[in-house]
């Protein structure tokens, strides 16, 4: 009869298990264990007891899994991958009792994005406390990244190897007009470049992927405003000034006097998180970054 039912099963004695099966063989696994091989063999007798099955062919040429051996193993590496999941989320908890995020992020992610990112942050971790920086150019997000103003960044443009990125999310370009306009859909490069258009001032680099995109389809757009602020675009287009091609969260909130259009042929701007290539990141900081991570489902 078993001394235990199964789900008492010893975690020590399932680690013997999976390095015996590791290195075929019982002595070699009471080396890599740093225990002896009557207490390796003690810890599988045990198991074997608990489960009522053989877990391991003798011989002498070492230690050979049964085939329900081959199908517990599997099953094993699972528990003891949580185990460990657990010990390095209790870590890092007691590790969560203080310390500081510094975000860095451009207006669109600032307001759209991270508020709710921030949110269940605050939820998990109460006693870090969070900085955030919104920047209006690439330059200044890169800047605070290297010199050390902010942890993480949100960026829009390829970043050289001194720094380490990772998709976040794409975010589409979208052509917004007035909603009394009656302009006949779907919406053709033609009916584009003849309509008049709100877009940023000169050196604005998502208007550079737009112009970029055009070119590439041997199409210009009628620009007849240039403007700065996203807000002012969007609502100049309410007021029926003309339309504009602009990222979707640089747009939100969008008038219901606004009509929304992807672009004849579609286009994306990546957003990427950024960090220091080099950096040790302190445990604040890494809590959020695999906060995004999660959030990327």
């Amino acid at each position: 009869m078993p001394r235990k039912r199964p789900e008492q099963l010893s975690l020590n004695h399932l680690n013997a298990f999976i390095e015996i099966a590791k290195q075929g063989s019982f002595s070699e696994a009471a080396l890599s264990l740093g225990m002896s091989q009557s207490a390796v063999s003690s810890a599988i007798a045990t198991l074997e007891s608990d489960l009522g099955v053989s877990l391991f062919l003798r011989g002498r040429h070492g230690a050979t899994l049964t085939s329900v051996g081959e199908r517990i193993l599997a099953h094993a590496r699972r528990m003891m991958a949580v185990q460990e999941e657990l010990i390095r989320d209790a870590n890092l908890a007691r590790s969560l009792k203080g310390g500081e995020v510094r975000i860095t992020a451009f207006r669109s992610i600032a307001a759209q994005i991270l508020p709710e990112l921030l949110a269940q942050f605050q939820q998990r971790f109460p006693d870090i406390r969070v900085d955030l920086k919104e920047n209006s150019s690439h330059e200044a997000l890169v800047d605070d990244l290297r010199i050390g103003r902010a942890d993480i960044a949100f960026v829009d443009e390829l970043l050289s190897d001194e720094f380490k990125t990772w998709m976040f999310m794409q975010d589409e370009f979208v052509v917004l007009l007035p909603a009394n306009e009656g302009v006949e859909l779907p919406l053709s490069w033609e009916k584009l470049s003849h309509y008049p258009m709100i877009m940023a001032t000169e050196g604005d680099n998502c208007d550079r992927l737009v112009y970029r995109h055009c070119e590439a389809y041997g199409q210009t757009l009628n620009v007849a405003y240039h403007v700065q602020n996203d807000s002012t675009i969007v609502g100049m287009v309410a007021r029926g000034l003309g339309g504009t091609v602009i990222p979707r969260l640089a747009a939100e909130p969008i008038p219901d006097t606004i009509t929304i259009h992807s672009l004849p042929v579609p286009l994306f701007r990546s957003i990427e998180v950024a960090v220091l290539s080099q950096a040790l990141q302190p445990p604040a900081v890494f809590a959020f970054l695999e906060l995004l991570k999660e959030s990327r489902g």
